[in-house]
């Protein structure tokens, strides 16, 4: 990459719907960037989205992204900066209301656009009757017959329509469900002039948008090297510097924690990889085996080299259906013999359900000792001294709602029923709660059609 070449930089403010609200923040802060993206989207955000729908028809998007965007707009609009985010979740027209709603009380001028067409759950029966049996992924088992308890379903959009959406001139532009790194690919796509046969720098962008995506995971959070991992209370938020050959700098403003080094990006570009040399998006397939990373200064990897085959002629659609209830129960359990004792408690609990013909299969039942090495259960070579406290966490899950209840009933009696050292209830009974099945599949790109809508500017 030389000093001649024009480059664009991204920094993406947020990894998931929950994300801290220092992100975009401290991105826009001073400039620096010419798009601030904003990922809030993951399978089960969808289906809670959708109920949302249901619920109330204005509703259905990521409701962080209004307030958050409201903080950082006026200078966002000074500086020339534009904003990507998937924040419109099932409901990109009402996301886009809110949005006006914001640049009319600031009294700024923005152009808004939204990105649609991946919510396909209205069209399910007729797409079955089109012989598009939407095949779990995982079971080979055909959608049709479960249709009446889906929630959600939602067609992985690629970076295209958003590039459209910018080339209309769109400051902020709102999608649905697109595919995480479509977010950064899309501006490159709309700045450079990318088109569908520049398959090594889709791919390349496609890799830049896999190391944004996560937020901090790209500049030390949750990094296994986390003692090297300089002011984590203020870690920044990850960019990249991208020219037109695809080739880029991952890094992060100057003023902030963190680390970006090759540990940190290589840690994040394995993050959810399944076969690196056919990483799939909508937009090409990269072969993250073809990635090179160097270090090539303070807090900047630079990464080049990246390939990408043609894409496929499908997409993937994630669709989220009830699945029965769940509840999870914990007890702490304190004194000599607190592993033994924790473990007897549960056995008790779930004989005394059994009385009741109350019963869980092995699968649908989980009992943790918390403290008894349970995440690292063998792999640590040594057990460590016995504790004289542990958690005790009972989970279930059934189909029936009054079992799972059951459960949650019957706990408190052990305080006086069972062994002595147990305490922690102060909480009440645990509740049964709707479990989120999720279905992934595939559909013919030929049967889905983006949809993109320009609103004016505004004043």
């Amino acid at each position: 990459m030389t000093e001649q070449q024009r480059t664009v930089a991204i920094g993406n403010g947020q990894g998931f719907w929950g994300d801290s609200s220092r992100g975009p923040v401290q991105l826009v802060r001073g400039g620096g960037i010419d798009y601030l993206t904003m990922d809030f989207l993951a399978e089960v955000t969808m289906s809670i989205m959708q109920k949302m729908r249901s619920r109330d028809p204005d509703l259905g998007y990521a409701t962080d992204f209004v307030t958050q965007l409201e903080q950082i707009l006026p200078e966002c609009i000074d500086r020339g900066i534009r904003v990507v985010a998937n924040a419109g979740g099932v409901n990109p027209d009402a996301c886009a209301a809110k949005v006006a709603e914001v640049i009319d009380r600031l009294g700024l001028k923005a152009t808004v656009a939204t990105v649609a067409g991946d919510d396909i759950l209205d069209q399910l029966p007729t797409l079955a009757a089109a012989g598009h049996p939407l095949e779990n992924l995982n079971t080979g088992e055909p959608l049709a017959e479960h249709v009446n308890r889906v929630q959600s379903a939602n067609v992985y959009l690629g970076a295209f329509p958003i590039a459209e959406a910018l080339a209309a001139g769109a400051d902020i532009v709102i999608t649905g469900r697109v595919t995480d790194p479509s977010l950064t690919l899309a501006p490159l796509i709309h700045e450079f002039g990318w088109t569908e046969a520049d398959l090594d720098k889709l791919a390349a962008g496609t890799v830049a948008g896999h190391i944004l995506e996560c937020g901090t995971q790209s500049t030390g959070g949750n990094y296994d090297r986390w003692r090297d991992v300089p002011d984590l209370a203020n870690i920044g938020y990850p960019l990249v510097e991208v020219d037109e050959s695809g080739d880029f700098v991952v890094t992060k403003k100057s003023d902030t924690g963190g680390l970006v080094d090759v540990g940190t990006v290589t840690a994040q570009l394995l993050y959810e990889l399944g076969e690196p040399t056919t990483y799939l998006t909508p937009d090409v397939v990269a072969d993250f085996t073809s990635i090179q990373l160097e270090q090539v200064g303070k807090d900047r990897v630079r990464v080049t080299g990246v390939t990408g085959r043609e894409a496929t002629a499908s997409y993937k659609v994630s669709v989220s259906m009830t699945d029965g209830w769940k509840t999870t129960a914990q007890l702490t359990v304190g004194g000599p013999d607190a592993v033994d004792k924790a473990r007897v408690t549960a056995d008790i609990l779930f004989a005394r359900l059994a009385e009741e013909g109350v019963t869980f299969d092995e699968a649908d039942r989980l009992v943790e000792v918390i403290g008894s090495n349970v995440l690292y259960d063998g792999m640590l070579g040594s057990e460590a001294a016995e504790p004289t406290e542990v958690v005790l966490r009972v989970a279930v899950r059934s189909q029936d709602r009054a079992a799972v209840n059951r459960l949650g009933a019957e706990l408190a009696s052990l305080l006086t029923s069972g062994p002595p050292g147990l305490t922690g209830f102060a909480g009440g009974r645990p509740k049964a709660s709707e479990i989120i099945g999720y279905w992934p599949a595939l559909i013919d790109k030929s049967v889905v059609t983006s949809d993109v809508a320009i609103q004016e500017a505004r004043a």
